[in-house]
């Protein structure tokens, strides 16, 4: 039976349980977060990094309050435009209130996969959207992060809702929305185009009848054109608040050339430390290309369905980003509840998922070991992180296969797209 969704029904019945167990769910994460849990994670390297810890933010604030450069002591490397938010709305000294606007944003980043979710259905409510909605709000890659308020949380959001703009043929808020990403984290980058094709095609699901694009290209253009004004915009607002030009380099050249080699759960800090100055520009230029050459392949094979690029492409960036946190594969495992069709295609997802418990047991024994006890190195911690990046290549290489698999594959007998 063909995955093909249904128009939806003019008077869909009010999902009250949905209602009851989302409001359970936030107020379960508000409480967690106002719990003297969030202070063990304020200086862990799993679930910030130096661009995007709270404990920067605050050095940079306090700087910036008292007419001292932020930028220009090279600790501070977030980008203005959260400077001037924090230093206007939320006092840096509120840790509280802190808690309370991150698990809030939380629980929009989680309101906005369920809209996704329904978008992609074509439906105003169904029986999934409890799961999809607790599949954010309880995934422990994404609310630690949260818990020690790290900015990437935002990002998350910034991204959730991007894709929701374009699933709902919204595009200048859609452009807009990137914009403001790609001012907080450059290596979003690479999520414009499948967001911009998202815009000029439909949410809906394709994966079981591939069918190459119907519309011109050239719709693109406009959009690409947008784009670059909000960002030019954007950065020309940015360098009012820094009062100058130096913010670019401690932002966005801080991911290009990666000055902080603080560990974290990536793959590059341990690279470049065993690096010879001599190769060092030349690797950058390499890793940074790498992230970039899976744009264009993955968005041409599912240019029937760019969600679904999306949602691979996030894989990709949660893995070989320079600065990742938990946060950033984290999206990535959350956003599998948008896809049921794939679930039966999947070739190894037991394998999977004890990588990443496995990962997870063994990142912050052996980050204790080595930094808080002293009685590891660099590759104990290392090791664990390579164990990370296998769980998450394999999340993607089964992705890819089961997304693949959909479109030649028989459905089993009664299945149906969730609808109401």
């Amino acid at each position: 039976m063909s995955s093909k969704p249904q128009p939806p029904s003019s008077s869909p019945p009010p999902n009250n349980n949905f209602a009851v167990a989302f409001c359970a769910l936030a107020a379960a994460r508000t409480w967690l977060s106002l719990t003297g849990f969030s202070s063990l994670l304020d200086h862990n390297q799993l679930v910030s990094s130096p661009l995007t810890a709270f404990s920067n933010l605050k050095e940079g604030i306090f700087l910036f309050n008292h007419d001292i450069d932020p930028y220009s002591g090279g600790s501070f490397r977030q980008s203005p435009l959260l400077l001037s938010l924090f230093t206007t709305i939320l006092p840096s000294s509120s840790k509280p209130l802190a808690s309370l606007l991150w698990t809030l944003n939380d629980v929009v980043g989680a309101y906005t996969l369920v809209q996704i979710w329904r978008s992609r259905q074509n439906v105003t409510s169904s029986r999934r959207d409890t799961l999809v909605a607790a599949a954010y709000l309880l995934n422990p890659y994404l609310f630690l992060p949260s818990l020690a308020l790290s900015t990437s949380s935002f990002e998350n959001t910034l991204m959730l809702s991007a894709i929701l703009f374009a699933c709902k043929r919204k595009p200048s808020q859609t452009v807009f929305t990137l914009s403001v990403l790609v001012q907080l984290s450059l290596t979003s980058i690479i999520m414009v185009l499948p967001a911009m094709l998202l815009l000029i095609t439909d949410p809906h699901s394709h994966l079981a009848s591939p069918q190459p694009i119907q519309t011109s290209l050239r719709k693109l253009w406009p959009l690409f054109g947008e784009f670059s004004l909000y960002t030019i915009v954007l950065i020309l607002i940015s360098t009012v608040i820094a009062g100058s030009w130096t913010w670019i380099p401690q932002t966005w050249g801080a991911t290009l050339m990666l000055p902080d080699l603080t560990p974290n759960t990536g793959m590059w800090w341990y690279f470049f430390t065993e690096m010879f100055d001599h190769f060092r520009p030349f690797f950058l230029m390499v890793f940074s290309v790498h992230l970039l050459i899976y744009v264009a392949p993955v968005c041409l094979k599912f240019q029937y369905d760019p969600l679904y690029a999306a949602y691979i492409l996030l894989g990709i960036l949660g893995i070989f980003k320079p600065y990742p946190t938990l946060s950033d594969p984290g999206l990535f495992v959350s956003m599998i509840a948008l896809f049921p069709e794939t679930y039966q295609y999947m070739r190894h997802p037991i394998v999977t998922l004890l990588l990443h418990l496995h990962a997870a047991l063994l990142m912050p024994l052996f980050y204790d070991l080595w930094v808080v006890q002293g009685a590891g190195n660099a590759n104990f911690f290392y090791a664990s992180t390579l164990v990370f990046a296998c769980a998450n290549g394999a999340a993607i290489v089964d992705a890819l296969w089961s997304g693949l698999r959909v479109a030649i594959g028989e459905t089993p007998e009664g299945y149906v797209v969730v609808q109401e």
